[in-house]
């Protein structure tokens, strides 16, 4: 999946619309993954099968993939998230906030 940098910017526009402030906006996008992220979905972490789960916001940490494996649990930055080949349906949203993140 290769975006321009001016849909990229349309996604992120559509994401943060109305938005007041980082946390706003962290919440615009976690919206958008709700609604458009195909999830569960399987991908590799250091070379292990996961599964993500879902998406979720941490007030701490901000948006995180819960991935599991067998009654493992862990969280990771969606920003080091690996995505699989071919992207799970609703991926853009993901290449979108990696595209805002600083």
């Amino acid at each position: 999946m290769e975006l321009s940098k001016t849909e990229l910017d349309e996604l992120v526009e559509q994401a943060t619309v109305d938005a007041y402030g980082e946390h706003e906006e962290l919440t615009g996008f976690q919206t958008m993954f709700e609604e458009h992220l195909a999830v569960p979905f399987q991908t590799t972490v250091l070379g292990v099968d996961v599964t993500v789960r879902k998406i979720d916001l941490l007030p701490s940490r901000g948006i995180v993939a819960i991935c599991t494996r067998g009654r493992h649990r862990q969280t990771i930055d969606i920003l080091d998230l690996p995505l699989p080949s071919p992207p799970p349906a609703g991926a853009e949203w993901i290449e979108a906030y990696r595209h805002w993140s600083p």
